[in-house]
């Protein structure tokens, strides 16, 4: 039992933040992370963070985004929106390019085993081919 609320999740005392969102309701949100102590107090030792989100609508779907804004503003974050916003879904279709490129190299095209498939009658259909 001991051992079981030793993997409880806890939070940091240290790391917490009051989260405020801002958005336009048109592109996306810009959310202001302002540092707290335990308390609830304003921690002027650590900085504001600015996090943008925003949606790109896909053919496979909506791909939701989550960006940084080196901000120290909200003027500057709204600033910065959308030119991080473009850098994240560039970003995102690299990834999206480098797993489909995995995919596609982690094929396993039979070659031995298929030619005994088709020697079995019929015309067989297990010999995947590469172009």
């Amino acid at each position: 039992m001991n051992q079981e609320s030793s993997q409880e999740p806890r939070m940091d005392p240290l790391a917490l933040y009051r989260e405020e969102v801002f958005t336009d309701q048109k592109v996306g949100t810009i959310r202001r992370m302002t540092p707290v102590t335990a308390d609830g107090a304003d921690d002027p030792s650590r900085p504001v963070l600015f996090l943008g989100q925003a949606t790109v609508m896909t053919p496979m779907g909506s791909l939701p985004l989550s960006f940084e804004l080196a901000a120290g503003t909200l003027t500057e974050a709204v600033a910065q929106f959308g030119p991080a916003a473009q850098r994240a879904v560039e970003d995102a279709a690299r990834e999206i390019q480098e797993m489909r490129r995995q995919a596609a190299s982690s094929i396993v095209i039979p070659e031995a085993g298929a030619a005994a498939i088709k020697g079995m009658g019929g015309k067989g259909g297990g010999g995947i081919q590469m172009p």
